[in-house]
């Protein structure tokens, strides 16, 4: 009988995708499952055969087994045990893609335990906010962080362990199986969004059977099928890196690659070229930044799927995707709190991908675009974007459009709308617009306070040249040539850096923030 992973088509997904079919991918069922299971010890055959490449910045190559992640994820299952942790417990680790953080990762969720990842390069606000609102009983780190762990937990917080070569070895001593116990409703994992340290975004309690939902996304978001070789160059301590990058592949069998250290876009295209990567899923940053590194034509690359999440891409960055890897670029909508629900169906003929756009509903998902008043906003209209969800519309908090086509398009957060003397314009169209100039590499750009039009368009701009005053109107002259005679940045500050999130996305929040306090000084 097939299965969901026969189909690639778009028609087939529409007529075949539904939540009892996702089931039939997997060992577990409605009553028990468990994910370390699912994504690492099914799969651990004996072959040898590969689950994780890693791409060290150092440019150091290492390859993990399934074998040798499942005999270390029930040997440290057997020492939590041995530890007194009991299921519903919360173990951290704050630790990058490494032997130590899938054996971690996988084998607290083989106990019952709840695994919290933690991004490694967290200072001590951001740890200490997180750990008082998981209150985990261990927390994983290197020999580099232990410091600041301890430091941070306290005499009162959770104990700090060292993974090192040490621990590894100590876990020798224990079998290398384990038959897990858990039920499909028992929660798996906490995930945090990469907010701000002061707004500590409450953690996304995801249980065994998320995994299989998720397989929406991975079916028809990144298009993973067996076969593929797969890379993710975005933190497992985050949404995206953890759930599209680590644990969907790993879920169907397909080996995945991720980046471990300072990302750098030379070292990440060389290993998607040695590695010979047919499918990959990054943040439209690092698409961004291999085309800026200028290095792209000294590789030969092998892409058959590409998709991206977390922002837009500019025009600009298309062409080169388009120009570079010979395949189209889609887009993977959703967030760490309702999931995937936009894609574009990487790999389906029959699906035409519109650049810039989010694409269409994943089966069994409903989205419109509303006006302020709840009624649909006509084609082409920007209104905010709604999800059906539990006999309701709820808000995801962004701003679309949709087309005659039924293709949503983003236009920004509902915060990053700009009213100026009564006109409503987008951050994220004038910034794609200044991303086209030849001198502009990145830019970002807010609504600060005006006296006359409440709001002016402000843009924080990196370019490859010198600043001028003759270049500021240059830049405005051109946004205005290709939106609105209204619609350009009225002033332009030449930055060197633009604050990002640890997912690597724009913090225009943070740039909010800093106008708002020389304001009040």
């Amino acid at each position: 009988m097939p299965r969901l992973t026969d189909y690639t088509s778009f028609a087939d997904a529409q007529a075949h995708a539904s939540t009892d079919a996702l089931w039939q991918l997997f060992d577990g069922d409605r009553d028990s499952c468990n994910i370390a299971h699912e994504c690492i010890t099914r799969h651990a055959d004996g072959s040898g055969r590969p689950a994780v490449r890693i791409a060290h910045a150092d440019g150091v190559d290492e390859t993990l087994s399934f074998d040798a992640i499942s005999a270390g994820a029930a040997r440290f299952a057997h020492w939590l045990d041995a530890q007194g942790v009991k299921p519903g417990m919360r173990i951290a680790f704050m630790l990058e893609p490494s032997l130590a953080f899938y054996v971690c990762l996988f084998g607290a969720m083989q106990t019952g335990a709840i695994s919290v990842p933690m991004f490694t390069l967290f200072g001590p606000d951001a740890l200490r906010l997180r750990l008082g609102d998981c209150q985990p009983v261990i927390l994983i780190t290197n020999a580099e962080k232990a410091g600041l762990a301890r430091e941070v937990a306290g005499p009162d917080g959770p104990r700090v362990i060292v993974a090192d070569a040490a621990l590894l070895a100590s876990l020798e001593a224990y079998p290398a199986g384990y038959t897990p116990r858990t039920k499909a409703s028992d929660l798996a994992v906490f995930q945090y969004t990469s907010g701000t340290t002061r707004e500590l975004p409450e953690a996304v309690k995801h249980t065994h059977k998320s995994l299989v939902t998720l397989m929406f996304a991975a079916l028809y978001g990144t298009g993973i099928r067996p076969g593929d070789e797969f890379f993710c160059p975005s933190s497992p301590a985050w949404g995206h890196g953890l759930w599209h990058g680590t644990l969907a592949p790993l879920a169907l069998g397909v080996t995945t690659g991720t980046f471990a250290g300072r990302f750098d876009a030379v070292r990440l295209m060389r290993a998607l070229s040695e590695y010979g990567i047919t499918n990959m899923s990054a943040a439209a940053t690092h698409y961004r930044m291999m085309k800026n590194s200028g290095k792209a034509a000294d590789y030969a690359f092998h892409f058959q799927k590409l998709s991206y999440t977390g922002e837009p891409i500019d025009p600009a960055t298309l062409e080169f995707i388009d120009a570079t890897f010979h395949t189209s670029a889609c887009s993977m909508y959703g967030t760490t709190e309702i999931g995937v629900v936009l894609v574009n169906y990487p790999g389906a003929d029959d699906f035409t991908v519109k650049p810039g756009a989010l694409g269409k509903a994943v089966p069994g998902q409903r989205l419109e675009v509303q006006r302020a008043d709840g009624s649909p906003s006509p084609v082409g209209e920007i209104g905010e974007l709604m999800l059906w969800r539990r006999g309701g519309w709820e808000t995801t908090k962004d701003r679309a459009r949709i087309d005659g086509d039924g293709y949503f398009t983003h236009c920004g957060r509902a915060d990053d709308v700009i009213i100026s003397a009564g006109w409503t314009m987008s951050a994220v169209e004038i910034e794609a617009s200044l991303l086209k100039h030849p001198a502009v590499l990145e830019c970002a750009v807010i609504g600060v306070p005006d006296a006359e039009r409440g709001q002016v368009v402000k843009a924080f701009v990196i370019i490859n040249c010198a600043g001028s005053d003759a270049l500021v109107k240059e830049l405005q002259d051109f946004t205005r040539a290709r939106l609105a005679q209204h619609e350009f940045p009225r002033i332009v500050e030449f930055v060197t850096e633009l604050p990002k999130t640890p997912a690597g996305k724009v913090h225009r929040k943070m740039l909010r923030d800093r106008e708002a306090a020389k304001i009040i000084a």
